[in-house]
């Protein structure tokens, strides 16, 4: 399964490569991390844009399920080809930008949604399978601590 999660909101500035996240980006990155535990999702790797906001999202959401993270170039913003990228990976979460990331979950599914800071799209034999906004993932994520609290 090809699980695609925009970087978390960061701050403006220059250079742009250099953008770290806010601090309501790096609670996005928690929540999605949350929500990837609370949802059972294990990964074989992820692959992360080489920007520093992509690099922290994919830290932080990454360091609750212990998946192995690699930079990938081809992730910094610009069209890639996503079965190229993955063959032969198993499952794999791609941390990247927009509207490269919106470009592929259209060109995998034939679906036109824009991918939000902060969001998750699973995909799965070019079947959209879901796709959360940063909203949905903290309500999956409270939920899981709610249950841990009780």
């Amino acid at each position: 399964m090809l699980w695609l999660l925009r970087h978390a909101d960061a701050a403006s500035g220059s250079p742009d490569s250099e953008r770290p996240l806010t601090e309501r980006g790096r609670r996005q990155a928690e929540v999605a991390g949350r929500a990837l535990e609370r949802l059972h999702i294990w990964l074989d790797v992820c692959l992360t844009s080489p920007k520093l906001r992509a690099l922290e999202t994919a830290r932080i959401a990454t360091e609750r399920i212990g998946v192995e993270m690699r930079v990938e170039p081809r992730l910094a913003g610009e069209p890639f080809d996503a079965h190229e990228l993955t063959a032969g990976l198993g499952d794999v979460l791609l941390v990247g930008h927009d509207p490269s990331f919106s470009l592929t979950l259209h060109d995998l599914t034939g679906v036109q949604a824009r991918m939000r800071k902060g969001g998750l799209a699973g995909i799965e034999k070019g079947e959209l399978i879901v796709l959360m906004r940063p909203f949905e993932l903290e309500a999956i994520a409270a939920a899981g601590a709610a249950e841990v609290a009780s």
